[in-house]
């Protein structure tokens, strides 16, 4: 693909008019050097960024096979790579590999090579040797976040994937932190290092941060009368264990305030919807562990909330990378009970004491989600689903919110106070002759 048609994309799918001083650099490193190392700030945009040089190299030949490989950490990074990726390089097939769906849909997506494949570590190899893909034609590769994947105990199965891929003419490794030492099966010792850690603006430095005093047996109520104080808007509540997650969850619902539990035990369409319905405005609460605190991209968190101080400097750095993304401003709290110290590495801006909320007080959205059991897989997309609400719901088309196609179902933002009355008119008809089970998720 031309680097100008790449940029058309962007802007027409993603508003993006101008690329930032990192994924400029980037872009312009790889036409002359092979293999890149590119420490940038979480929230920076380095997806854009190795999207340039890696569509760059990817032609619209179907019996050119697969042409590039992105292998990320998590599923949820894995998505939303794939989702950047089909926005910039309208017109090749980009395809997803990750673990808590079918194998199989994954197979007949492989069966008619895609140019692009962005897969985590286990997922991918795993195709590998079943001999769903063949990576001998693979000319860029790029690993995302690859400081994580070690992190998180991938280093064998990176190191067996990496075996498969000696051939690859570029490479490309990402990370938000710098690595010490980067593992020889890389194959990235004559890398060129682009270091934009000090250049990028810190989100820190678009970021208030305001510690939150309160008594240890009152923590619930503190975290609520936070929320309710807050102006409204995007919020994510990190807490350290997943098993303290829902019962959290549970006591916010109960004090009227809208929230969604995310952690890494729930399957895997319960975490596609529990994010889709955070990103469309359906949920204004997300409770979550720190799974949420590397690959979620979400552009318009407002507030980040450390229920539980981090137990490390990368993990407070990455938990507070979801708020100030790219240029945004952002808000940090902390709270802290009685005989919990901060951390050195968190500098505060202000100690605030919270005042009672007025009665009646409750955090609620305006949007719901309607679920469409019919997905890709089915031949669905969003121009399918955008007509069916338009034509058979008494609702104008500029009330239909955010669309998200998944392998065999569909979310839909629309306004919570007609949501039930459109599934009551969806119902009785089809969408592409296709009857489907229309609800509020």
């Amino acid at each position: 693909m031309k680097e100008e048609d790449i940029l058309q994309h962007v802007r027409g799918s993603m508003g993006i008019n101008e690329l930032n001083s990192m994924q400029r650099l980037v872009a312009d490193t790889a036409r002359t050097h092979r293999k890149l190392i590119v420490y940038s700030p979480t929230g920076s945009g380095k997806t854009l960024a190795f999207a340039l040089p890696l569509l760059s190299n990817v032609t619209a030949d179907a019996a050119a096979g697969v042409q590039a490989l992105v292998v990320a950490p998590s599923r949820e990074l894995v998505m939303q790579t794939a989702q950047v990726l089909r926005w910039a390089a309208q017109g090749l097939k980009v395809t997803e590999c990750y673990g808590g769906h079918p194998v199989s849909d994954e197979q007949r997506s492989l069966s008619v090579a895609p140019a692009v494949v962005v897969a985590t570590p286990g997922r991918l190899l795993d195709h590998i040797g079943r001999g769903h893909i063949n990576v001998s034609t693979v000319k860029c590769l790029v690993l995302d976040e690859f400081d994580k994947s070690l992190e998180l105990g991938f280093e064998d199965e990176m190191r067996r994937l990496l075996g498969h891929l000696r051939h690859v003419a570029m490479r490309i490794l990402t990370s938000a932190t710098r690595m010490a030492a980067i593992p020889a099966y890389a194959m990235m010792a004559d890398a060129m290092t682009l270091d934009c850690l000090a250049e990028m603006p810190l989100p820190a430095s678009r970021t208030t941060v305001r510690q939150v005093p309160c008594r240890a047996a009152d923590k619930q109520a503190c975290l609520l009368r936070l929320l309710l104080w807050l102006p409204r808007g995007k919020i994510l509540v990190f807490v350290n264990f997943r098993e303290e997650v829902e019962p959290l969850c549970r006591f916010l619902n109960s004090h009227h305030v809208q929230a969604e539990a995310y952690h890494g035990a729930l399957e895997q369409m319960r975490r596609e919807m529990v994010i889709a319905k955070f990103k469309n405005g359906t949920t204004p609460v997300l409770v979550t562990t720190d799974l949420a605190s590397r690959g979620l991209d979400v552009s318009d968190v407002n507030h980040v909330i450390h229920y539980q101080l981090p137990v490390s400097a990368d993990v407070y750095v990455h938990r507070n990378g979801r708020t100030a993304r790219v240029d945004r401003a952002g808000e940090v709290c902390v709270l802290t009970a009685e005989g919990e110290s901060l951390p050195a590495f968190v500098t505060v801006d202000e100690v605030i004491n919270l005042p009672e909320p007025a009665p009646g007080s409750i955090i609620e959205s305006n949007v719901s989600t309607l679920y469409i059991n019919a997905g890709k897989k089915e031949k669905i997309s969003r121009g399918d689903v955008a007509g069916y609400i338009a034509a058979n719901g008494d609702v104008p088309p500029q009330s239909i919110g955010k669309i998200d196609i998944f392998d065999h179902y569909a979310l839909v933002a629309v306004p919570h106070d007609v949501a039930a009355t459109l599934v009551a008119q969806l119902k009785p008809h089809k969408i592409k002759g296709r009857r489907v089970m229309v609800s509020i998720a």
